[in-house]
């Protein structure tokens, strides 16, 4: 249930804060006084989309924080890490350069996890969803979620992507025959190609590296001569000197105890410098090459830059572009038999994708029964009692017989009135039963869901009279289920709600200030009569809006008696 919201700097709103309680909560008001600007508040701070144009002219920022009860978002807070605490309180901020930032119980959160926490608090019903109730693409979506069909909407799918899946591969298999010589030539040149080159991970930095060892030999051969000549190449060389030291060291040690160990750390010290030398002597040996190893070199390196700008890969890459043509290769070799085996898998696939199409049709025709008569009651309480409403079925068109949503096509037809033919809602229905028909599924569908609060945003457009009486009545059943929130200009609407709410419009020192008043009885009572007046409300209007009230309220008891 939404507790509270708070607002600063949206539009005509400067500041207001406004409480909310359970059951029928009525926003009524002059026109453009900001009762749409309270509705744009409550979906911006839900993660809806926002704009630079709602912040107030002269304010650098606006803010809009809501607070509901937290029960109903538990498992959201613990799947995105939010702290559950007893209440939720939801905050977004909106700057003149168009950014905006949300956070839930004080912690930063995306845009779109907002909607996402959003969806489970609250339903807003505006023009927008008329619109969508005239798309007949949209019908579908309606009755399955009346249906409460997931399983097997779910299951159809799952039987339906793996149908695509083999129709994809057939795709890629079937060619015309001139493709297919073309590309297996061009697979077969490439495996030829890579094959003979024998491509090794590694060995380019290899032969980079014995390059470079060989363009350099003339000079490293005279430093590594040097070298060897130091450590071992002659008597003065550092090996012998090494020796004649540890003899030397070795007779004073027979007058001087203390000099014995420097025999065996100058013992090991040549045995190092001799090992120096044997390292040297080897890399010598190594330089000792041939002109033609070295063209050799630059061959190979070249057929591998040649390899690798061609294909526009390194050596890894090319040795896994030489095995995926050799496996394209197989394929391609072994098409026939592949795509026989496909065409078997494929007729499988379409008659499990046919069998849970069936179940899915059998569970939306059930329902589409079942939605049919409640609309039907719900408009006849409405003031329509001459309507018909089907659920219009037709198989979908094309080979398979279904496509992505199962086998139906669905459209919702219509007659308001006795003797009328059945036909589109888009052209039988004036915008007053419009209006009655999206309330009819919104209080039918809301039966079928968990989400706490529902807003109706002028759900009385285009009706008067018995017929507004009557859609006051049905938000008041509504009420008794949900928190209902309701913009109206209409008294016999207003009259029903547990609370209401009045939007104000004023003008001081050359700006516009709208704020939001909770109204008493008295308050209710001169709302009541101006909404049914035309400006003066005079002594019989105040009684005739007391009775009204009088009325509402024996009948909101009458739902709350078991």
């Amino acid at each position: 249930m939404l507790r509270s919201l708070h607002i600063e700097n949206i539009a005509v709103i400067e500041r207001a804060d406004i409480e909310f309680s359970p059951g029928l909560n009525v926003l009524t008001g002059e026109t453009g006084a900001g009762k749409s600007i309270v509705i744009d508040s409550i979906q911006a701070v839900l993660g809806g989309r926002v704009s630079r144009e709602l912040v107030r002219s002269g304010a650098e920022k606006a803010a809009v924080s809501a607070v509901f009860d937290g029960e109903c978002a538990a498992d959201w807070c613990r799947e995105n890490e939010v702290d559950e605490e007893d209440e939720l309180i939801l905050q977004r901020r909106l700057g003149v350069d168009g950014k905006s930032s949300c956070r839930v119980n004080g912690q930063p959160v995306s845009a779109a996890q907002l909607r996402a926490l959003g969806a489970l608090l609250l339903d807003i019903h505006g023009q927008n969803d008329g619109r969508q109730l005239l798309d007949e693409r949209q019908h579908l979506g309606y009755l399955d979620r009346f249906a409460g069909d997931e399983e097997e909407l779910n299951a159809f799918r799952a039987d339906y992507e793996a149908y695509c899946a083999l129709k994809r591969e057939r795709e890629g298999l079937e060619m015309d025959e001139s493709e297919k010589l073309r590309l297996e030539d061009s697979l077969r040149h490439r495996v030829a190609e890579l094959t003979k080159a024998e491509i090794r991970v590694g060995e380019e930095a290899e032969l980079i590296a014995r390059r470079d060892l060989l363009r350099n030999s003339e000079k490293l051969t005279e430093f590594l001569n040097a070298a060897y000549a130091a450590l071992y190449g002659s008597d003065e060389g550092a090996v012998s000197l090494c020796g004649d030291a540890e003899y030397a060291v070795g007779r004073a040690a027979a007058w001087c105890q203390e000099l014995a160990p420097l025999s065996e750390q100058i013992r090991g010290a040549a045995m190092a410098l001799q090992d120096a030398a044997e390292i040297i002597r080897e890399k010598q040996g190594e330089l000792d090459f041939s002109e033609e190893e070295y063209d050799a070199l630059e061959e190979r390196l070249s057929l591998l830059r040649r390899l690798e700008k061609k294909y526009m890969t390194d050596e890894e890459g090319l040795s896994a572009l030489l095995e995926e043509a050799k496996r394209q290769l197989d394929e391609l070799e072994y098409a026939g038999d592949r795509l026989e085996k496909l065409e078997k898998a494929l007729h499988a696939a379409r008659e499990t994708c046919r069998r849970s199409a069936g179940a899915l049709r059998k569970k939306r025709m059930e329902a589409g029964e079942r939605l049919q008569t409640r609309i039907v009651e719900e408009l006849r309480e409405l003031c329509m009692p001459s309507v018909r409403f089907i659920a219009d079925f037709s198989p979908v068109a094309g080979e398979d017989g279904f496509n992505a949503t199962g086998s139906d096509s669905v459209r919702f037809l219509m007659s308001a009135n006795a003797g009328e033919a059945m036909g589109p809602i888009s052209r039988i229905a004036s915008g007053g039963e419009l209006s009655r028909i999206m309330l009819a599924l919104k209080n039918v569908f809301a039966e079928k869901d968990d989400i706490p609060t529902q807003i109706f945003d002028e759900v009385d457009t285009g009706v008067s009279g018995l017929a507004a009486q009557r859609i006051g009545e049905k938000l008041a059943e509504l009420s008794v289920r949900k928190q209902v929130l309701c913009v109206t200009h209409l008294p016999q609407i207003a009259a029903m709600a547990d609370t209401q709410l009045r939007v104000e419009k004023s003008e001081r020192q050359g700006r516009t200030f709208t704020k939001v008043v909770e109204l008493d009885r008295q308050g209710r009572v001169e709302e009541l009569s101006r909404l049914t007046g035309s400006g003066v409300i005079t002594e019989a209007l105040q009684q005739s809006a007391g009775e009204m009230l009088d009325r509402a309220a024996a009948y909101r008891q009458t739902l709350k008696t078991p």
